[in-house]
């Protein structure tokens, strides 16, 4: 099921968006001062590419432990980020969205465009798992936080 939702949302719309996070990374990567940016936006133009069974989280939440992309240095990234390029993406995903909603069958697909848009206002500090992973390792952070308890 995830390879045949995969396959049609490819073709309505995900090629675009994806290759709209393409840009962005090309972009960041020949101004130099972007270069931060440019892991972030080819993670998640794969994930734009077929969004089906996986998932973004925060790496925090995934390895236990804080890196450069999680503290305040991943704030920052992050607030440049949305000025330059992610309200851009944002709104280009919201669009797709909408689209997408004015069908039965593209329902699915817009509540997907809407995670992307969530993502691409704050892409720093997240990474795309499976979604048994991401789910495996809520339960892990659930359970040392009960533990705490």
């Amino acid at each position: 099921m995830r390879t045949i939702a995969n396959l049609i949302w490819f073709v309505f719309g995900g090629l675009a968006m994806g290759l709209g996070w393409c840009v962005a990374g090309l972009v960041m990567l020949v101004s130099i001062v972007g270069i931060p940016w440019v892991r972030s936006c080819f993670v998640f133009a794969g994930f734009c590419f077929f969004p089906f069974g996986r998932e973004a989280i925060d790496r925090r939440e995934l390895t236990g432990r804080g890196d450069l992309g999680t503290g305040l240095l991943g704030l920052i990234a992050n607030i440049i980020w949305f000025v330059f390029a992610g309200l851009w993406l944002a709104i280009g995903h919201i669009g797709s969205a909408l689209v997408n909603f004015a069908t039965i069958i593209g329902i699915p697909f817009g509540i997907q465009h809407l995670k992307l848009a969530g993502c691409a206002l704050a892409p720093v500090g997240k990474t795309v798992v499976d979604k048994e992973v991401a789910a495996e390792a809520r339960r892990r952070n659930a359970m040392q936080w009960v533990g705490r308890r």
